[in-house]
């Protein structure tokens, strides 16, 4: 997992989680300005930043059924699809006690494990 940092510019408040994406969707993530605009990616960041377990004000969102829904860690969400646009979809999880190592400090985290910019 890689930093994936707020699209465009700095968020006006500390975030509340740390939004990591997976590396093979690292180039995908810094794409997501030309793809969906600047207003859309900074809201997705700011959301998932903030309260990635909360409805979007703008966009939708659900949890995904069966086995694609399943947490891929322990202590992590079921995952959640979020519609940016028509045109592109990122499905995420967070955890609010994420350790790197047994024993370590606790973390608020989200983890972007894909993100698709083809239709239906």
């Amino acid at each position: 997992m890689e930093p994936a940092r707020r699209p465009a510019g700095h968020p006006q408040d500390r975030p509340s989680y740390r939004v990591l994406v997976h590396r093979k969707y690292a180039d995908k993530w810094s794409q997501i300005v030309g793809r969906v605009g600047a207003d859309a990616a900074n809201r997705f960041w700011d959301h998932v930043s903030s309260n990635p377990g909360g409805t979007p004000e703008t966009a939708t969102s659900c949890i995904l059924k069966g086995k694609a829904g399943e947490p891929k860690k322990d202590g992590f969400s079921r995952m959640i699809h979020y519609e940016l646009s028509s045109m592109a979809r990122i499905n995420y999880q967070y955890s609010d006690d994420y350790q790197t190592l047994p024993g370590g400090d606790k973390h608020r985290v989200v983890f972007i494990w894909t993100i698709d910019y083809s239709s239906h």
